[in-house]
């Protein structure tokens, strides 16, 4: 029942320590942290300065024991028959003396076990008092047990002399010989509770004091430390935020070079990302509602015009052909969305075989040949084409070939479309260039292959593109192992290039 109490309001407080912002859970596990470790630090502390205390204090007994029992040897040796009564008197004294200097009750007993020498017989003016009794001492009694250990040689013990007190004690003892014979011996006692509590508090505040001090500093450094750690994450959250409003330029500044640099500089090129995505995202559907909108408003109105006899019979062929461009154009924006949903979701598969390259080139040449003738366009380096067989995707590849010289067409009057084929050991290269049309700026160059992206919207040649031809054209190259470039003069020619790993096949 206990347990299950205390598993419960355990529960609830890491449930509430959970809640708690970063800053609070730091100092907090700091704060016990440091606590735990104090708390060991002064148990270890307490038991050596306990074996410390000991060890002095048992020490300074003996020594003392010692020198009080050589020089009551010496007196009782020189004084005892011609001044007995000045060696008791001495003998006290010296006893007093040495008790009130190590806060200690110094004794001397005879071999019987009881006290006949002590600081409480003498008085202030160095007279005996009360015929040599002692109301203290006259009621100790030495066990005959320690008696014997005392009397045989120096003694020492920690602890209650035998059942004598009913407290601990540090005890010392040394045998009075005299003239060879053992006549007592001298007892140095000194409570451990007593002794040790006024050391041990005196310890205990340094501890405290300096505990408190070393706590104080540390939670101020680890609370400023803290602060400018999670800085950084509360810009980041405050960023994300705006991010999620729809706001993308916030950016959270990056100081040293450490994880917590590397994650903010990652944050911002993610933000950064995000806001080209969005400009290209509202970029696009501004472009695909424009695409969309005319050719259906095209081919509403012509359907319309022939339905109700606006268009008359004679002219109706040629309507019907612009119809039918229009839906291949919409067609044709329709796949390119449908190639870029594969893209992203990651379902287009390359389903390489092998074919030949030049073959293909020719193929999608013709295809073109009717606008090129009407566009006046000169082709240049298709009877240079030689058989280049490689392993690849044919139908992934003809998409390319073909969005790459749709461009070529496209921003081309009366001028020249380059096509050229390179292989080497290692890979194929192919060119597709075009002159006689505007070029592209190298601004535009880097961005060319992005999604959704159109180079100069104010160009008049590019009328029905949605900005994904070459977005796709540069995911199939590089799923094929290759690369695709952009150049251009920026006046004159613009010219498009794919490699890909040549394999190893022979020619057909």
């Amino acid at each position: 029942m206990q347990g299950s109490r205390v598993k419960a309001y355990a529960r609830r407080v890491a449930q509430k320590f959970s809640h708690q912002s970063l800053l609070v859970k730091y100092i907090s596990v700091f704060f016990a942290m440091v606590m735990i470790c104090f708390l060991l630090l002064g148990a270890t502390l307490g038991v050596f300065m306990t074996r410390h205390w000991t060890s002095q204090e048992a020490t300074l007994l003996q020594e003392n024991a010692f020198n009080v029992a050589q020089n009551t040897q010496q007196v009782l040796s020189s004084w005892m028959r011609s001044e007995p009564q000045g060696a008791v008197v001495f003998i006290c004294s010296n006893l007093a003396t040495v008790s009130e200097a190590i806060d200690a009750d110094v004794f001397m007993c005879d071999p019987n076990g009881t006290v006949i020498l002590c600081k409480d017989q003498l008085s202030p003016s160095l007279e005996i008092r009360q015929n040599g009794k002692c109301s203290v001492h006259e009621s100790y009694k030495i066990p005959q047990e320690i008696l014997t250990k005392a009397l045989s040689g120096r003694f020492y013990e920690r602890g209650t002399l035998g059942g004598m007190f009913d407290r601990t004690y540090l005890a010392a003892a040394e045998p009075v010989v005299v003239n060879g014979q053992t006549v007592g011996a001298v007892f140095a006692m000194e409570p451990v509770s007593g002794s040790f509590k006024a050391y041990a508090l005196d310890v205990v505040r340094m501890f405290a004091f300096a505990s408190l001090m070393s706590l104080a500093v540390g939670l101020i450094i680890i609370y400023f430390f803290t602060v400018s750690l999670i800085r950084p994450l509360n810009e980041m959250s405050r960023a994300a935020k705006a991010y999620a409003s729809g706001d993308f330029s916030p950016r959270v500044a990056v100081r040293g070079s450490d994880e917590l640099a590397e994650l903010t500089s990652a944050f911002n090129r993610m933000a950064a990302s995000l806001a080209l995505q969005e400009s290209s995202r509202r970029s696009f559907v501004a472009n695909v509602s424009h695409e969309l909108k005319t050719p259906m408003t095209t081919i509403g109105g012509f359907i319309d015009g022939i339905l109700d006899g606006t268009i008359p019979p004679e002219k109706q062929q040629e309507y019907l052909r612009i119809v039918s461009d229009e839906t291949k154009r919409l067609a044709r924006l329709v796949t390119s969305m449908l190639n870029m949903a594969k893209i992203e979701a990651g379902e287009l598969q390359l389903q390489p075989k092998r074919f030949n390259l030049c073959r293909e080139i020719f193929n999608t040449m013709l295809n073109f040949e009717q606008i090129i003738e009407k566009k006046h366009i000169e082709i240049e380096g298709l009877d240079k084409l030689q058989p280049t067989f490689i392993l690849a995707d044919p139908d992934m590849l003809h998409q390319v070939i073909y969005n790459l010289v749709d461009n070529a067409v496209k921003f081309t009057e009366n001028g020249t479309i380059s096509v050229r084929v390179s292989q080497t050991p290692a890979d194929v290269t192919v060119s597709i260039r075009n002159s006689g049309a505007v070029g592209i700026s190298s601004e535009e160059l880097s961005r060319v292959f992005e999604r959704f992206y159109k180079v100069d919207k104010s160009r008049s040649y590019d009328t029905k593109g949605a900005g994904l031809g070459l977005y796709i054209c540069k995911t199939i190259i590089e799923m094929h192992g290759g690369e695709i470039r952009a150049q251009s003069d920026g006046s004159e020619y613009v010219e498009f290039s794919f490699t890909i790993p040549n394999q190893p096949l022979a020619a057909e």
